[in-house]
């Protein structure tokens, strides 16, 4: 009986969230009806697509009870590496280049993830100190490595991976979708999702069962940097330059799209479907706040009260439980 309370209540959020949704869809729609153009879906689309990276990696290290505040540099870092390999290498096709991006990726995935991770699980450190301090390096070796200048003259082969249509879809929202379904059945089909929120659940419990709870630690905040390094690859090749300011506040974005879709900030609740809402929902608002020409500044207090609410409502809902 308890158990289907459990499960009744979380159809009934996750259809309030989708209801949310189609009526914040409506009301941008009536007060700027440019928002329902094919254009400007496109665009929105394209801009959700490189936060979906971040906001799923981001959402991974939440369900183990950990935060990552250096996704927006790592971002930013990873692009500006990306430009500068791609740009000694006009040559490469668009296959060889996108190979290339992964590679890179996975080798910052390595290096920061598994930093971060060390400082966390070997040292005790808080992961919001650790994942501060991090932040704060990555964003400095970006200035280092560009002298405060943005890379450009891009090969279009790099480009194409930000820029390029598959048909009429763009490329890089269907690599979102391929992301998004393969964490969605990591974490609801794998043994290794369950050990995901079992760490998340109750840490100690998932030591006596048997888990390596600093392997799945070390491994999502591998994942974390890993999505965001190749946000950053999508990044600079969607604005055509690597830039070491790019990426500023993503990690917001990220945190307020999972915690706002339902993942608690605690860990072991949430997922990727919910993220997903979250994702969209926060892409809606921005993108309508731009078409209506509100002040940028109004946009990040709009960006704060989101969290704001999210984190009140995780709150709550702990309490409840």
């Amino acid at each position: 009986m308890g158990k289907n309370k459990i499960n009744m209540g979380k159809i009934a959020k996750q259809y309030a969230l989708i209801g949310f949704l189609l009526i914040l869809c409506l009301i941008i729609f009536i007060v700027e009806p440019r928002f329902a153009s094919k254009e400007n879906l496109i665009n929105v689309l394209i801009q959700i697509s490189i936060n979906a990276f971040i906001a799923t990696g981001m959402t991974f290290v939440l369900l183990t009870g950990g935060i990552d505040l250096s996704v927006g540099p790592v971002c930013a870092l990873n692009g500006i590496l990306g430009a500068l390999l791609c740009k000694q290498l006009p040559a490469m096709n668009i296959g060889m280049t996108l190979i290339v991006g992964i590679v890179l990726s996975a080798a910052v995935a390595i290096v920061i993830g598994g930093i971060s991770a060390v400082i966390i699980c070997k040292f005790n450190v808080a992961p919001f100190i650790a994942t501060l301090a991090m932040m704060n390096a990555a964003r400095g070796v970006c200035y280092l490595l560009t002298n405060s200048k943005p890379v450009y003259e891009l090969p279009e082969s790099f480009l194409w991976i930000g820029q390029g249509y598959v048909g009429p879809v763009p490329f890089i929202v269907i690599l979102t979708v391929i992301v998004l379904v393969v964490s969605h059945i990591i974490l609801s089909k794998t043994a290794y999702g369950r050990h995901i929120y079992a760490v998340g659940s109750n840490e100690e419990v998932a030591k006596l069962s048997g888990i390596g709870v600093n392997k799945i630690k070390t491994s999502v905040y591998m994942i974390c940097a890993g999505l965001s390094a190749f946000a950053g690859i999508c990044l600079s090749a969607k604005i055509g330059t690597g830039q070491p300011a790019a990426a500023e506040g993503y990690e917001q974005f990220a945190i307020a799209a999972a915690v706002m879709g339902g993942t608690s900030l605690v860990g072991g609740t949430g997922g990727i479907p919910n993220t997903i809402i979250g994702i969209i929902a926060i892409g809606i608002i921005n993108n309508g706040l731009s078409l209506m020409q509100v002040n940028s500044y109004w946009q990040k207090v709009a960006m704060g009260v989101i969290i704001a609410f999210a984190v009140i409502m995780d709150r709550l809902k702990i309490k409840a439980e």
